[in-house]
């Protein structure tokens, strides 16, 4: 139930502010195809509740080949298919939780404005990625 309403926020949050930035895909994977590269956007959401991460990677723009053979497609590839990814909030080591107990009206409000206040990290690492 919690983690429903967690991604009610993000879509109505988080997701219309992924989509201005050219943002495809549908939750909880997401990819910006450019003419170089594709930047990748997962959610992971903890197992046990009350939690998710956020990862991010780049690849070739015509998807990537696993060391087994299995070519994923431009369109299909996310950033659970990537060895080397980042997670934001990472230097602090921290999950975006929303299992906390706050004075709060709404901590999956909260929760999905404070994802865009980390926007900016994914936006770094994007821009540094060599590939």
């Amino acid at each position: 139930m919690e983690r429903n309403k967690m991604i009610t926020e993000l879509k109505k949050i988080v997701i219309p502010e992924l989509r201005i930035r050219g943002f495809k895909g549908s939750f909880p994977h997401f990819r910006r195809i450019s003419k170089d590269k594709i930047d990748l956007m997962t959610f992971q959401f903890d197992r046990y509740g009350g939690g998710f991460v956020i990862e991010v990677g780049v690849c070739p723009s015509e998807g990537i080949t696993h060391s087994w053979g299995e070519k994923v497609l431009p369109n299909k590839v996310t950033a659970h298919d990537l060895h080397n990814k980042f997670r934001l909030k990472e230097t602090k080591g921290q999950w975006f939780r929303y299992d906390v107990e706050y004075e709060s009206k709404n901590i999956y409000e909260e929760v999905a404005n404070e994802v865009l206040e980390h926007l900016y990290e994914a936006e770094d690492y994007w821009n540094m990625s060599i590939l």
